[in-house]
């Protein structure tokens, strides 16, 4: 657990980049720093390391005094991983990413075993082991920061706006790499970010903090969401907060419709459908046709309409949502964990199970954390 008391930051010239600050990051857990620039994310941030001194309060790691502790000792204890993740353009992806167990000492073996097995965890090949950062993508970069940072498997992990620097799509997948890797590994996670959206999918609990380091807000994110605090966190958050709601909502009361299909590279056989689904021979959903423009020939990749999103079986009713908005059938389309078809499921079914929402119950005796449980719910495309 890493807690701040009353930390304050203030500079030479009187600036004061954090405030009194009072904050805890529990154990196991992603603890997002989220607010506009110049609030003091990452000059907290880097406080938790010692990269910046406290000017008053303290911060405590599991109780110790991080101010008492030897520096370098600390610091080995915590992985970092930074926006353009700080490789050494110099050394191979396996020598960046013992750099750590050698500074501790680890053998030789041990050290090229762990690189490997990391390299695989974070999901690149082992291929790319001998290459250097320059020959890699943007995102397999940031990979690499992260699999340096889990090399001796630290208990904590410091975060400053790791994913920012790719594009949407490789951004993403880092999160859900990134998620996955949390779900096994359990690290306690401080992450600093300015994109709300990023902090609302990835955090356990999500700090709001003002211009000038001042808290404004720390909540779970449904709770967050259906509680800001005052204007300027609603502000914040966004005007579409109550859609974006709905992401932490299962859609269990969702009745699916079967749905007729044609298997890609197959004739139609409804030449009167207005849209018609598309699946590969295992059922996966590949796209939309219209049968009155194909006639009687096959369905072929250019024919497909690959516009709508796809919905999860158990996922959230904003991914159910979308999926029948975005669909051009205006029929969502549900499938299971294995990407299955599972059936559809029309827009005002979905906004009639959202009318019957219970929502987040608001905790009196604590005006500042919310007590409604996350669950976080995905949507794809196909």
């Amino acid at each position: 657990m890493i807690r701040f008391d009353a930390v304050t930051k203030q500079y030479p010239d009187g600036t004061v980049a954090v405030d009194e600050l009072t904050l805890t990051a529990p154990t196991g857990k992603i603890t997002v720093l989220v607010g506009p620039s110049g609030c003091g994310k990452t000059t907290s941030l880097r406080m938790v390391n010692r990269m910046i001194e406290p000017t008053h309060g303290t911060i405590t790691l599991d109780g110790q005094d991080t101010g008492r502790m030897n520096e370098a000792e600390l610091r080995r204890g915590m992985g970092y991983v930074i926006q353009h993740a700080g490789l050494f353009p110099h050394r191979t992806v396996l020598d960046n990413i013992a750099t750590v167990p050698r500074l501790l000492g680890w053998d030789k073996a041990k050290t090229q075993a762990r690189s490997h097995e990391l390299l695989e965890r974070v999901g690149l090949a082992p291929e790319l082991g001998e290459r250097y950062p320059a020959q890699l993508s943007g995102g397999q970069q940031q990979r690499v920061g992260v699999a340096r940072a889990l090399a001796a498997d630290p208990p904590v992990m410091l975060m400053d706006e790791p994913f920012s620097a790719v594009d949407p799509v490789v951004r993403e997948q880092l999160q859900d790499e990134f998620l996955r890797l949390q779900a096994e590994l359990g690290k306690t996670i401080v992450f600093v970010t300015h994109d709300i959206d990023e902090a609302i999918k990835l955090g356990d609990q999500v700090a709001v903090l003002r211009v000038g380091g001042r808290l404004a807000q720390v909540a779970e994110p449904a709770y967050l969401l259906a509680h800001p605090a005052d204007d300027f966190v609603a502000d914040f958050v966004g005007r579409d907060r109550g859609y974006r709601a709905l992401g932490f909502q299962e859609a269990l009361r969702l009745t699916l419709h079967s749905e007729p299909t044609v298997v890609i590279g197959e004739r139609p056989d409804r030449s009167d459908a207005g849209w018609l689904l598309v699946v590969d021979d295992d059922r996966h959903p590949v796209g939309w046709v219209e049968p009155t423009r194909i006639g009687d020939r096959p369905v072929a990749e250019a024919d497909l309409h690959r516009g709508g999103t796809v919905a999860r079986e158990h996922g959230s009713l904003r991914g159910a949502l979308d999926a029948a908005l975005s669909s051009p059938s205006r029929r969502g389309v549900v499938v299971d964990d294995a990407g299955v078809l599972c059936g559809t499921v029309q827009a005002h079914e979905v906004l009639t199970a959202i009318e019957h929402v219970d929502r987040p119950e608001r905790d009196e005796s604590d005006p500042v954390h919310g007590g409604a449980a996350a669950v976080r719910g995905d949507e794809d495309t196909p």
